[in-house]
């Protein structure tokens, strides 16, 4: 049986490449329009791209806080969020006012660099992976890992278990976290190439 992943339409990216790499790889993907319709799939993707507000607000005007809420702390099944998506599953950010998903125990911050730094905000292009711990995403023994990153803000993980791989942009930045069924990646797997299809196709076997 080829699992099932849902992907809620938020009003913030374009999700049809998520779509086409989960199909790549052997998966099955839809987008939903509908937070009741989550109940019939295995795993759920979160993706998104822009400022945290709008994708908090997407979750709660959508009606979607509810069902995903169920899906990753009742139902207990596989979440991934990618980007945004990735930010949306901590509590807060400096980018906004309000709350995250709030499942992993993190906040989002701002890239800072001391004055007169050359290096730009936001950080973007390929950088490579330094795995923190043994994990099915992004596992160690794979050797170098690169994926592609465009962001302006950073997880930062109270607990450092939940810290799956960084990557280093004038220090080391959270590029992957987990805590159970939850699952972030702050890069952009359906733009790496023959990482990124890795990567989702690890997702889809789990």
């Amino acid at each position: 049986m080829i699992p099932s992943i849902a992907i809620p339409a938020l009003p913030c990216g374009n999700f049809s490449s998520v779509v086409k790499i989960i199909e790549k790889v052997g998966g099955k993907a839809r987008i939903v329009t509908r937070p009741e319709e989550l109940g019939d799939f295995q795993k759920v993707i979160i993706a998104g791209v822009g400022a945290f507000d709008h994708g908090m607000s997407s979750i709660n005007s959508g009606g979607w806080l509810g069902a995903l809420n169920s899906f990753a702390i009742t139902r207990r099944r596989p979440i991934l969020g990618i980007c945004l998506g990735m930010q949306l599953l901590c509590k807060r950010s400096e980018e906004g006012a309000l709350p995250g998903l709030g499942w992993i125990d993190a906040d989002v911050v701002k890239f800072r660099f001391d004055p007169g730094s050359s290096l730009k905000i936001p950080h973007m292009g390929w950088n490579t992976l330094r795995v923190q711990k043994p994990n099915p995403l992004v596992p160690v023994e794979e050797g170098e890992q690169r994926f592609y990153f465009v962001h302006s803000y950073h997880a930062v993980c109270r607990d450092p278990v939940d810290v799956l791989a960084t990557a280093h942009h004038g220090y080391e930045v959270t590029a992957a976290l987990s805590r159970g069924n939850v699952m972030g990646v702050q890069f952009h797997p359906e733009k790496s190439h023959r990482f990124g299809m890795a990567l989702m196709r690890r997702f889809v076997e789990l």
